[in-house]
C-alpha cells in the first residue's frame, strides 16, 4: 500500500533534522543518503540555473514555473487533489486551481492508492515566477534553495521504500507546500515539538520583515520631510533676499 503525508511549512525542521543526522543521531536517514546529499551540496553548481541544479541532481525529476504556493491547505491535504498532474511536463493549470467537490475519499481507496503508485520514485517541484528570476539574478539565492530543498529529501526519505516527492515553493524560497509518499512504507513527517518550532521561527521571520518595512517607511518619511524642510528653507531664504533688496534699492531711491 502507498502512504502519503502533506503539510505546509519551510526550511527549519528539515534543517535541524539534517543537523541532527550529520552529528550522529539517525532519525530514519541512512549514512548513505547523507553522504550522498553532502557531496551534492559541496558539488562544483557555478553558472547552473537552479532549474539545471535540481534536474543535475534528480535526474528525470519535473520542474514547472507556477504560483501553487497559495493553494488552500484543507484543498492540498484531500486525497482527491490531483497531485498527480505534477509530475507532468506539462503542468495543467486547473490543477493549480482545482476546485474539490463532494466528500473526501479514503487513503486506502483504489483510486487514491493507483494515483499514488503512479508517481512512485518520481520528483516534482513547483517555482513561482517571482521567485525564478530572484534566482536568476541571484547564484547565491539559488544554492540556498537547492540546499534547502535537498535538506527536505534527505530527511522525508524512508529507507528501503520507494518515495516521491512533491515541492512547492512561495517566493521567497521556503518550502510552502509537500507532498511525500512512501510506497510500501510508513509514513514519515514532522512531530509536533517540529511544528512547534517551524510555527515559531515563521512567526519571527515575519516579524523580521515587518519590522524592515517598518523602518523603510519611516527613513523613506524622513527624507521626504528634509527634502520638504530644504525647499522651504531655500524659499524663505530666496523670499528674505529679496526684501532685503527691495528695501536696499528703496533706499537708494532706485524704486519709488
Amino acid at each position: 500500500m502507498d502512504f502519503g503525508v502533506t503539510g505546509k511549512l519551510g526550511g527549519y525542521y528539515l534543517a535541524e533534522q539534517y543537523r541532527k543526522n550529520a552529528a550522529g543521531k539517525s532519525e530514519g536517514v541512512s549514512f548513505a543518503e547523507l553522504a550522498a546529499a553532502k557531496a551534492a551540496e559541496q558539488s562544483d553548481v557555478s553558472g547552473m540555473s537552479f532549474k539545471d541544479m535540481w534536474q543535475a541532481r534528480f535526474p528525470g525529476a519535473y520542474y514547472h514555473t507556477a504560483d501553487a504556493s497559495d493553494i488552500p491547505q484543507g484543498v492540498w491535504e484531500r486525497n482527491d487533489f490531483p497531485f498527480e498532474k505534477f509530475f507532468r511536463n506539462d503542468l495543467d493549470e486547473s490543477a493549480v486551481n482545482w476546485k474539490p467537490n463532494g466528500a473526501n475519499p479514503a487513503m486506502d481507496s483504489s483510486g487514491v492508492q493507483s494515483r499514488l503508485h503512479s508517481i512512485a520514485g518520481q520528483k516534482s517541484i513547483v517555482v513561482p515566477p517571482e521567485l525564478e528570476e530572484k534566482m536568476k539574478n541571484d547564484p547565491a539565492l539559488a544554492k540556498q534553495v537547492m540546499a534547502r530543498v535537498e535538506s527536505f529529501i534527505a530527511t522525508n526519505q524512508v529507507p528501503g521504500r520507494i518515495c516521491s516527492h512533491l515541492i512547492v515553493l512561495d517566493e521567497n524560497g521556503e518550502i510552502a507546500r509537500f507532498r511525500a509518499s512512501s510506497h510500501g512504507g510508513n509514513i514519515t513527517g514532522p512531530t509536533e515539538e517540529e511544528m512547534r518550532q517551524f510555527e515559531a521561527e515563521q512567526a519571527a521571520k515575519k516579524k523580521r520583515r515587518e519590522e524592515y518595512a517598518r523602518l523603510n517607511e519611516e527613513s523613506a518619511l524622513k527624507r521626504r520631510l528634509m527634502e520638504q524642510e530644504t525647499d522651504d528653507r531655500y524659499y524663505k531664504d530666496s523670499m528674505t533676499k529679496k526684501a532685503v533688496s527691495i528695501t536696499a534699492y528703496e533706499a537708494a531711491g532706485i524704486l519709488k
